[in-house]
């Protein structure tokens, strides 16, 4: 196996757009070719758009792009500047009276880190589209969708640490598989020799503490179990050139998710909207109109068609792999971590 950048994926560009003010941020995936997809959620509270057309029962209709955003259910909106863009190049399911682009979206709830009144708009969402026809830049780390994301949050902001947005990717073959996520958890992160990446900190913020503990504890103690009720998600997305249908990549994003707990925890609670999803983009020889890519273009290649277990393992391995990018990436000091809730929220801070 042969481990590649996301600059190497040919079937998936990606665009940024940051609001460093407010710390909240989108990121757009966009497939040349179209794709098809399969989504999987395991959390309690998601922001989604579109995710019907990934249902295995609607029609086989290409998805054209995948926008993870910030701003919670506030932010769903932008994928509008996204339809813009792909309109304007005539980029989308054809109808009758024109394209119809196919926009998919999850966002992550961070209200709570940034300025809660700045959300990402329309007007970044087609920036960051933009960009993806000029090039492609998966950056990690505190950028786009990842901008605003925060950790460990069960004792409130004041406790909590920075997350963001982490890649990886793989060939075996001429089998590509790519993981993206954004890491905004209720619970902790390790990587995968089981070290805390991110989580609650004690009350000096000189160690992070164990969420699953003092989640025990306070039932125990019959406290209230969380402040945060609402304010997380962990978004992601698997890309692979291999050609699968939406029910194969339903089971793979599920599979994925494993991915999520062997790097987080706890994950998946009524605290998380947590989600995955997968998406199939593979090249094939053109010879009519009805194979051709949906921006025009011709390519040559052909389907790759491995096993769903395979796949769905691998993405698991690289969606920890992309997990512990994304903390590694998005690491900021105590004082900027603090500075910024200071700034935007009133808290309670007792640092020694």
């Amino acid at each position: 196996m042969e481990r590649i950048t996301w600059n190497d994926i040919e079937f998936v560009s990606v665009g940024n757009a940051t609001d460093a003010e407010g710390k909240t941020g989108i990121t757009v995936l966009r497939f040349p070719y179209g794709a098809t997809g399969g989504m999987h959620i395991s959390g309690g509270g998601p922001a989604a758009r579109e995710s019907g057309v990934l249902d295995p029962t609607t029609a086989p209709t290409p998805v054209n792009a995948l926008v993870l955003g910030g701003g919670s259910a506030f932010g769903l909106g932008a994928s509008d500047g996204v339809m813009q863009s792909l309109e304007e190049r005539n980029i989308g399911c054809p109808t009758a009276y024109g394209v119809v682009p196919i926009v998919c979206q999850s966002d992550i709830y961070d209200l709570s880190y940034g300025n809660p009144k700045a959300r990402p708009t329309p007007q970044m969402a087609y920036d960051a589209c933009e960009a993806t026809f000029k090039g492609t830049a998966p950056i990690s780390g505190n950028v786009g969708a990842g901008t605003g994301a925060t950790v460990g949050k069960i004792c409130g902001m004041e406790l909590a640490m920075k997350g963001g947005i982490g890649y990886s990717a793989a060939r075996l073959g001429d089998l590509v598989v790519g993981a993206v996520v954004v890491v905004n958890a209720f619970g902790d992160v390790y990587d995968r020799e089981g070290q805390p990446l991110g989580g609650v900190m004690d009350a000096s913020r000189t160690h992070i503490v164990d969420t699953s503990q003092i989640m025990y504890d306070q039932y125990v103690n019959q406290e209230k179990v969380s402040s945060m009720i609402g304010g997380n998600t962990t978004i992601g997305a698997i890309v692979t050139n291999a050609q699968f249908s939406k029910a194969e990549l339903t089971k793979i994003a599920m599979m994925a998710t494993n991915g999520y707990a062997r790097s987080i925890r706890p994950v998946g609670t009524l605290s998380d909207g947590d989600t995955i999803y997968a998406f199939s983009s593979y090249v094939k020889e053109c010879h009519n109109h009805i194979d051709m890519p949906v921006d025009g273009t011709i390519a040559q290649g052909s389907p790759v068609v491995p096993d769903v277990n395979l796949v769905g393992t691998l993405a698991a391995d690289l969606m920890c792999e992309a997990i512990e990018d994304a903390m590694q990436s998005s690491y900021v000091t105590d004082d900027e971590f603090l500075e910024n809730l200071l700034k935007f929220h009133e808290v309670k801070i007792e640092k020694q």
